[in-house]
């Protein structure tokens, strides 16, 4: 659903997005991470036509966005950091406005509008000001301007910068809720955001991709072992050793332990699950079992260690 191949875009001898490419599928949420400064909202206008490329493709819903502008935006609805609503206009005002500039009118755009503000939750304020709502009112009416004519392709540029915490979960629930009906894709450099919205992660540093996949392949790849934690009610010493023999395991350290219980982190070869075989051996040898588990890199330390790295690297595949 969108396509970027190869972008480049510089401003004079400043190159702020340099040959990225990655793709995002119909009907997903996808994750744009990366700190401040990364290329993250150059990216964004890029994709909505708001900016031109300095080398490279982007397609919209099959369109390309410089060869076939009006048809690309028809597909995009956008909202950027700051909402651009009218603070004099009333929310029907705005809504009526911004849905003839894209081409619905009539009946269309009265069904339009009322879909739109029940979807983001403003039906109880549509003839109010919009300069005298909370913030995170007018961040719900800038999305609602976005997806006033329906468009297959959202792009949103930090929707929850500035909001309070209730705020900010409102509109996380209402991100989600559009994913299959629409494809999104989330710009940030808030690390929650992404775990909670997002199905998949393109992390961006220095202008380049730094990886792409979802947040469990980008442990692996990180990590390089697979991680279990195991707490048993057992011989401390015949319960390491047990583990130790399982075919895959590398090592076996103890994480903690309190009340006769010892909690073991297992490390196993790459891809290697090996949680069926440790509840086995503990099962088989009689000793009690209390809680059997995956464990990865946290969201915060993926995107240390790869805003960190060489850049020079191969990204990850998608």
């Amino acid at each position: 659903m969108i396509e970027v191949e190869g972008l480049t875009k510089r401003y004079g001898p400043t190159v702020a997005v340099s040959d990225v490419t990655f793709q995002v599928r119909k009907g997903e949420v996808l994750g744009f991470l990366g700190p401040n400064g990364a290329g993250k909202t150059t990216t964004m206008r890029v994709i909505t036509g708001y900016l031109p490329p300095t080398a490279g493709t982007v397609r919209v819903a099959g369109f390309d966005v410089v060869e076939q502008p009006l048809e690309a935006k028809r597909r995009t609805g956008y909202l950027p950091e700051l909402p651009p609503v009218y603070p004099d206009m009333t929310v029907d005002e705005y809504l009526a406005f911004a849905g003839r500039i894209k081409g619905v009118a009539g009946a269309e755009l009265k069904k339009r509008m009322d879909a739109v503000s029940e979807t983001c939750a403003v039906s109880d304020v549509r003839r109010r000001q919009i300069g005298k709502l909370s913030k995170g009112y007018r961040q719900r009416v800038g999305l609602a301007q976005a997806l006033i004519h329906n468009p297959d392709v959202l792009v949103l540029d930090e929707p929850t910068a500035g909001l309070d915490p209730k705020q900010i979960i409102e509109t996380r629930q209402l991100i989600k809720s559009l994913a299959g009906q629409h494809t999104v894709i989330l710009s940030t450099h808030i690390l929650p955001e992404v775990s909670k919205t997002c199905e998949r992660v393109v992390v961006i540093n220095g202008g380049k991709i730094a990886a792409v996949g979802t947040p469990e392949e980008l442990t692996r790849r990180l990590q390089g072992f697979e991680t279990v934690l195991v707490t048993v009610e057992g011989p401390e010493k015949e319960v390491k050793e047990k583990i130790e023999r399982i075919e895959g395991v590398n090592l076996v350290e103890r994480h903690e332990a309190s009340d006769g219980r010892v909690t073991f982190e297992v490390h196993a070869a790459k891809d290697k699950d090996v949680r069926a075989e440790v509840a086995r051996a503990v099962v088989e040898s009689q000793w009690k079992l209390f809680e059997l588990k995956t464990s990865g890199l946290s969201l915060e330390e993926i995107f240390l260690k790869l805003t960190t790295k060489d850049l020079g690297e191969e990204p990850a595949a998608t």
